[in-house]
């Protein structure tokens, strides 16, 4: 068993607002075009292997989007693997803001979309430092947030394509997706898809977190979320959804919003989740 190496929280946000300096991160939009470039260019210096898949899409509103997935990929010779996966897109429109002249306008996507990709930014740079003593691939989505209100046909663009499109030999022993996992009030609940797809990793996460002392894991159990997990699962990819929906809690949220910024995340709940995941490739024997 290897030692896991220290995750810094504090490294971790500046790769979070290295995201939303871009602005948003939208398809089409410059943002959009500036940060794949960045993403590929620090994921080349730190993987053993970085590919783009790219693709086309009909959006909601009939235009053409042009999106691209990463895939980066560490110890290629190792045959037992998993998985880790965020979305890097924004949303195109701020359709829950409390002023309705804002609704139309992007969001700058501090915690739904760059929160996910600074952790595993941030993970790459380790695993760069110390190589993993397992397969690791980290996959980062686009157009998982395309989807109006009841429309599922258009989320998870990204991790439809991926699924519909992997090799027979892409077959990770399971995989986890972080989404929204930098809110400053940091409370992550079981998911239900996940207990239903991936009930044994549920518990593998929470029981590793628990010994870690991560009390921002929590038995309760959260609403189900459509998330970039259901078609890996259904693509017999069993993974499983961190996600803190509740953004920052109950009462309000800032999901959708215009207020998606980065001083309503936190640097300590990104090093949360990035020590379990360090833990989880380093020290985990599952």
């Amino acid at each position: 068993m290897t030692s896991a190496p220290d995750f810094s929280g504090k490294e971790a946000f500046g790769y979070l607002t290295a995201q939303t300096d871009f602005g948003p991160r939208n398809p089409g939009s410059a943002g959009h075009r500036n940060c794949l470039d960045y993403l590929v260019g620090e994921l080349e210096r730190f993987a053993d292997a970085v590919n783009r898949q790219e693709f086309t899409h009909t959006g909601p509103r009939g235009e053409q989007i042009r999106l691209t997935n990463i895939i980066a990929s560490f110890n290629l010779a190792a045959t037992n693997r998993i998985m880790l996966a965020a979305h890097w897109d924004t949303r195109p429109w701020a359709d829950q803001d409390n002023d309705p002249k804002k609704r139309e306008k992007p969001i700058i996507g501090a915690n739904d979309g760059a929160s996910g990709v600074a952790v595993l930014l941030e993970v790459a740079k380790l695993m760069k430092q110390s190589p993993p003593p397992m397969g690791v691939d980290i996959l980062l989505f686009d157009g998982e947030d395309l989807g109006q209100k009841n429309d599922l046909t258009n989320f998870g663009l990204g991790s439809k394509y991926f699924a519909a499109h992997k090799a027979p030999t892409f077959n990770p022993q399971y995989g986890i997706l972080l989404d929204m996992v930098g809110d400053a009030q940091l409370e992550i609940q079981r998911e239900p898809n996940s207990l239903r797809y991936a009930p044994e990793v549920v518990q593998y996460v929470w029981t590793t977190a628990e010994k870690l002392g991560l009390r921002e894991f929590v038995n309760d159990t959260s609403p189900d979320i459509y998330d970039d997990h259901i078609p890996l699962n259904e693509a017999g990819i069993k993974t499983i959804d961190l996600i803190d929906f509740n953004y920052p809690d109950h009462s309000n949220r800032y999901w959708h919003t215009s207020e998606d910024t980065p001083d309503k995340c936190s640097p300590s709940s990104l090093q949360v989740v990035g020590t379990l995941l360090t833990h989880l490739i380093y020290e985990s024997s599952q």
